[in-house]
């Protein structure tokens, strides 16, 4: 039964296809698009796409050589996986009619329905409604992605396929309804996350240290990363890419996605720079894995903020991230959790730092949306407080969700691959393909 499963569901999706073909015009309303918007969000979607490779080939370059191949897939798999599940009922999840502003109503765009025509977002109205939809999918699929740096090298892809899934539905789905809806229960609260950190990269980051806790360690310890080079290309491309991920997230060709590009920008050259200083401060060498690093923890630690702060504010985001992620990174080596790529200290706590940080450097001359007050730096607590609420909230249901869905996924696959499949590595085990 189970060799057939994948097939079932095929035909599942094609039947689907055939019973709910979505083509009703279902607003009738006059077109309020805006061509600059619109040429916008559509480059923004696809550079937020191009990401996920980037992280393939970022992920990739780390691991060992044997398992190059199954680590770039396990993030490539999410773009067709993913995209099946946001468009049959993955979207409604996250953006239909609120339910008690926890999760969205799956039945609200359904297949896509109610796409075609004028309809828009609410907070998007310049743009189509099934542009939106394909930008957040773009969220979607790189999220769980995010995750599988930390059970690198020795975990089973049947498993993880399941996982992904369990992941989007279970976890991702009901944050970016809380956190982005305007009648989730986080939206509702006034918490400012402009492009993900708490949606992205704090529910990754979590899910990854769940991930490497109850994988446990691997079985071989030495690690020698595959291609440097693949690390810095892989940069280049979550560069690139974070300025639709950030930018994109103004809705349009206007001066909060202009703000957004900047201090994105910054945040990452500050990340970066401070990475390489504070490695020779300890007699490191300034290495190319160091500098990458952190100016990819500097992009995670101003996505909550992106919108939100000055260009200022967001080389200080930048510092303190990368500071606080490399002690964290150092911290952790010296434990026991075999967080393979070190995904849960720069990911998960840039993510948090950036949610904080927030809280403390947002002002409402910046972006008058943000009508929930202004930062600590500037003398108002409150923010701040609803930022810390958001972060306690999202890192205990991250965290606990996903080692319930580990437990879940293992029940119905084993997720560790044998002893002998690790040796011989992942390329060859559960591909059969080597580099």
């Amino acid at each position: 039964m189970k060799r057939y499963l994948p097939f079932q569901l095929i035909l599942v999706v094609l039947l689907l296809t055939f019973l709910f073909p979505s083509v009703e015009i279902t607003d009738h309303t006059k077109a309020n698009f805006n061509t600059g918007d619109v040429a916008w969000m559509l480059m923004s979607t696809a550079l937020v796409l191009i990401m996920t490779p980037g992280l393939a080939f970022f992920y990739g370059g780390m691991v060992n050589k044997k398992n190059v191949i199954s680590t770039m897939l396990q993030s490539v798999v999410c773009m067709v996986i993913i995209t099946i599940i946001w468009g049959i009922f993955g979207f409604s999840l996250a953006f239909g009619d609120s339910f008690h502003g926890i999760i969205g109503n799956p039945a609200t765009y359904f297949m896509m329905k109610g796409m075609l025509g004028n309809a828009t977002w609410k907070l998007a109205p310049t743009i189509p409604l099934l542009l939106f939809a394909m930008y957040q999918l773009k969220f979607a699929i790189i999220t769980p992605a995010l995750i599988t740096g930390a059970f690198a090298e020795r975990i089973r892809f049947n498993s993880y396929i399941v996982f992904l899934c369990l992941f989007s539905i279970f976890i991702f789905s009901p944050l970016a309804h809380a956190t982005w809806h305007p009648d989730g229960i986080l939206s509702k609260m006034g918490v400012l996350d402009f492009a993900g950190g708490t949606v992205v990269h704090m529910s990754a980051g979590w899910a990854a240290l769940a991930s490497a806790i109850y994988l446990k360690g691997r079985t071989e310890t030495s690690h020698a990363p595959a291609r440097v080079t693949y690390v810095i290309i892989g940069t280049g491309l979550l560069w690139f890419g974070w300025f639709g991920f950030n930018a994109g997230s103004a809705f349009g060709a206007n001066h909060l996605a202009v703000n957004a590009l900047a201090t994105s920008t910054t945040a990452s050259a500050a990340a970066g720079l401070t990475w390489i200083f504070f490695d020779m401060l300890r007699n490191k060498k300034p290495s190319a894995l160091g500098t990458c690093i952190g100016a990819v923890v500097g992009l995670v630690a101003i996505t909550p903020a992106a919108g939100y702060v000055s260009v200022p504010h967001s080389l200080a985001i930048g510092i303190i991230s990368a500071l606080v992620s490399n002690l964290v990174v150092e911290w952790r080596s010296r434990t026991s959790i075999d967080d393979t790529l070190d995904v849960f200290p720069c990911h998960g706590v840039g993510g948090m730092v950036g949610m904080l940080l927030t809280g403390v450097f947002a002002h409402q001359n910046v972006n008058p949306g943000n009508t929930t007050g202004n930062g600590l730096f500037f003398g108002e607590t409150h923010l701040f407080f609803v930022q810390c609420i958001a972060l306690v909230a999202a890192s205990v249901f991250s965290f606990f969700g996903s080692l319930l869905l580990l437990k879940i996924t293992d029940m119905i696959s084993p997720l560790r691959v044998s002893k002998e499949e690790e040796m011989v590595g992942l390329d060859i085990s559960q591909h059969g393909e080597k580099l």
